[in-house]
């Protein structure tokens, strides 16, 4: 059972993660408008310099119309660096949302699990060293006895009850019913 248990902790983490990742891919898709003002300002600097330096040739006022020319080209490269911003704000915002679709998940994930999980495992720590500590099994066969009564009316009952068995320190009756506390808490004997 606690295999399971960890088996569908481990899938819960993995597909928050998964949706983390896929969700993140969506959101980039907006920094998509950005690199297109990004590249057409470069486009558009590139080709007004071009053309203020062309412009620049004309004799007489070419100086003149260069001006005008770089300061388009000027502005050009402003949309081309707006661009820029709102791909690195989509990033940014990107990255804090994929963290934090991955980070809630797999917090729930883990105070929901952990916590009994290491019960378990101290549960089962403790039942294992009382197992093999002398008189242990003995212990382990009153709990069973103690127990729910289900796992006893599976096995077959010696003569006189299992109670008796127990009283009368049969060793076989004491393991059958050591076995069945170890089983209860999902242990093998």
């Amino acid at each position: 059972m606690q295999v399971l248990v960890d088996l569908i902790a481990v899938a819960l983490i993995a597909v928050a993660v998964w949706v983390a990742f896929v969700v993140r891919e969506a959101i980039m898709l907006l920094a998509e408008p950005g690199r297109r003002v990004e590249s057409s300002g470069d486009s558009l600097a590139k080709e007004l310099g071009n053309a203020g330096d062309a412009a620049s040739e004309v004799p007489l006022i070419g100086d003149l119309l260069k001006k005008p020319l770089q300061s388009a080209a000027d502005a050009g490269s402003g949309f081309a660096d707006a661009g820029v911003s709102l791909q690195e704000t989509v990033s940014q915002v990107a990255d804090v949302i994929t963290a934090a679709l991955i980070v809630v998940p797999v917090l729930f994930v883990l105070l929901l699990w952990l916590p009994p999980r290491l019960l378990w495992i101290r549960r089962s720590s403790a039942l294992r060293r009382l197992a093999e500590a002398p008189g242990g099994a003995d212990l382990l066969a009153l709990r069973a006895l103690t127990g729910p009564p289900g796992a006893l009316t599976e096995l077959p009952a010696p003569p006189g009850g299992w109670a008796d068995a127990w009283r009368q320190g049969d060793r076989q009756a004491i393991t059958e019913l050591s076995m069945i506390t170890l089983r209860r808490i999902g242990l093998r004997p």
